[in-house]
C-alpha cells in the first residue's frame, strides 16, 4: 500500500441500480456484503447520503479490528456514490459507479490511497499483508453487494 495506489474491481449483479443504491449506502447493512467492513452507521444526525453527510465504518481482518470515520463526497442516486476516510494518519478514496446492465447493474468500485502515514503503511505491510493487492476480494464484496440487492426485493429505477 502506498500513496497514490488506486485499485478497481467490476462486477455485473443482478439487481436494480436502485436496489444495489440502496444497499450500498446505507453503512448499517455494510456487514451484509464487505468481506472486511463489519458494520457501520450514520455520525451526527445524518440519515442518508449527501454530501459532507458523515459515518462509521467498523472494520475487521482476522483479530485486527478497527474504525474509520467517513465523509461522503458525492452522492448521485442511484449512479455514483464516493466517499473518503476520515483520519489524521491516513485517507482513502472510495467511488462507487453504478449503471444498468441488462437487468442487472454493472458496479465498479475504485479506491484510491491519498494519504497514508509511513508507520501505519509498514504496520499493514506486517499485519496484513493481502492488502497489498484487494483487488479479488473487491469484487468478491460487489458480487455479495448484488445478492444483498437482490434481496431486498425489486427497486426499479425513477430516473
Amino acid at each position: 500500500m502506498e500513496v497514490g495506489q488506486v485499485r478497481t474491481a467490476t462486477a455485473v449483479v443482478a439487481a436494480a441500480p436502485a436496489a444495489v443504491w440502496s444497499v450500498l449506502t446505507d453503512p448499517a447493512r455494510v456487514g451484509e456484503w464487505s468481506g472486511e467492513c463489519r458494520t457501520g452507521g450514520w455520525l451526527d444526525g445524518a440519515t442518508g447520503p449527501v454530501p459532507g453527510a458523515r459515518f462509521v465504518g467498523r472494520n475487521r481482518v482476522r483479530w485486527i479490528r478497527w474504525s474509520r470515520p467517513c465523509r461522503v463526497i458525492e452522492a448521485a442516486a442511484p449512479r455514483r456514490f464516493v466517499f473518503e476516510t476520515v483520519s489524521r494518519s491516513d485517507c482513502t478514496r472510495w467511488t462507487y459507479d453504478l449503471e444498468p446492465a441488462g437487468d442487472g447493474t454493472r458496479i465498479r468500485q475504485t479506491y484510491e490511497i491519498l494519504r497514508l502515514a509511513r508507520p501505519l503503511a509498514m504496520m499493514i505491510r506486517l499485519l496484513l499483508p493481502e492488502h497489498g493487492d484487494r483487488s479479488a476480494a473487491l469484487r468478491t464484496d460487489l458480487v455479495r453487494l448484488g445478492r444483498a440487492a437482490a434481496r431486498s426485493g425489486p427497486i426499479r429505477d425513477r430516473s
